[in-house]
């Protein structure tokens, strides 16, 4: 090692790493979550996802950058596009993006930026079917969250199918590409692949949606709220009025309403789990561990609707480590994930209310 410190702070040092070690020492920078959980996956499907995640998390970088336009976030990621399916010009692409980097980007994207050329290596080492599934992802999310660049979104989105389209974006086409990674993993899985297809968007719009509901301060503080305007209205809370000293209870009953259609999609991220064979713990674990943060997350927020910072509804390290156990102890009964998933949401549906609109039609719609 020549006695070079191998760190986030030191991008040159980690061309010392193999491409697992490196992509790994990525993911614990900016991402903790799925630092934890891409790791249960087996062997031949770790670097494939733990690669995609830092594909997706270019992406945000680029639209979470203050100092860029939103012509220049159109550009960058039109670019970027480019280079994943192709795998060329990543290193003119990183040289120009690289510098445009604000203080208020984490360091550990800074790095991401930096080293951006070895991470599109590593993508083009995988088969035409992953690297395909992969590009599918990245252009789908790249065109669409710059719509929303340009739009007033203080007083939110105007109905609910425009969150689907927003949460299809940046979550729903993660969750079909996962699953199509998954599919090319196993035939067995596979026989099920039309299905997990269309579970996979629901799947990602739960968890899209519980991290919206967490975030309603954080986001309105940059004066932005994603929440569905429809909802409120037939709540009677105009989303312009929001504030974080609003204390109103027609807001916090659409706030209920939104909670009982994010278990239904988790509900959704439930059955695709179980359509995945219970020999593959690895999968399993994967999926559940997102599934029960997110529920815990769900009912924290029930519990605490007058909320005014996301640290309020942030679950414990205790409540984690819950969810670890239960996934072990009823990972791979089917019937017992029911009964778990039964027990923990049984308070986050609305009684005697429905919002019918079919998941799957979050795509076709766009």
């Amino acid at each position: 090692m020549n006695g070079t410190q191998i760190s986030l702070e030191n991008p040159k040092s980690l061309s010392k790493l193999s491409d697992d070690e490196f992509q790994a020492l990525l993911l614990e920078g900016v991402s903790r979550t799925f630092a934890l959980t891409i790791p249960q996956l087996p062997e031949k499907l770790y670097s494939a996802v733990a690669n995609a995640y830092l594909l997706c998390r270019i992406v945000d970088t680029i639209e979470d950058e203050v100092s860029l336009s939103p012509e220049q976030k159109k550009y960058f990621c039109s670019e970027f596009i480019n280079v994943v399916k192709t795998g060329v010009n990543s290193e003119p692409f990183a040289v120009e993006l690289a510098p445009l980097l604000s203080d208020q980007t984490i360091p550990a994207e800074h790095t991401l930026i930096h080293v951006l050329p070895r991470v599109i290596e590593i993508t083009h080492k995988f088969d035409p079917a992953q690297i395909e599934a992969l590009a599918c992802c990245v252009e789908t999310m790249a065109e669409g969250m710059p719509i929303y660049q340009a739009m007033d979104l203080r007083g939110g989105l105007p109905t609910l199918s425009d969150m689907d389209k927003y949460c299809y974006y940046v979550a729903g086409c993660v969750g079909e590409m996962l699953a199509k990674l998954f599919c090319h993993y196993s035939t067995e899985i596979a026989q099920h692949r039309e299905q997990l297809l269309t579970l996979s968007v629901s799947f990602g719009q739960g968890l899209q949606m519980t991290n919206i509901l967490k975030d309603i301060w954080d986001d309105a503080q940059r004066g932005v709220c994603w929440l569905p305007q429809d909802i409120f209205t037939e709540t009677g809370f105009d989303l312009k009025n929001l504030t974080p000293e609003t204390n109103d209870e027609n807001f916090r009953k659409g706030l209920e309403h939104l909670i009982s259609i994010a278990h239904d999609h988790l509900h959704n991220a439930l059955i695709y789990t179980q359509l995945i064979p219970a020999h593959e713990t690895g999968i399993r674990n994967f999926c559940l561990w997102a599934l029960g943060m997110a529920v815990l997350t769900l009912r924290k927020i029930k519990q605490n609707l007058d909320f005014n910072k996301s640290s309020q509804v942030k679950i414990s390290r205790n409540s984690v480590k819950a969810t670890i156990l239960a996934t072990k102890v009823a990972g791979r009964s089917n019937s017992m994930l029911s009964l778990f998933f039964s027990l923990a949401g049984r308070k986050l549906k609305t009684p005697d209310w429905t919002y019918t609109t079919p998941s799957s039609k979050s795509k076709s719609d766009l």
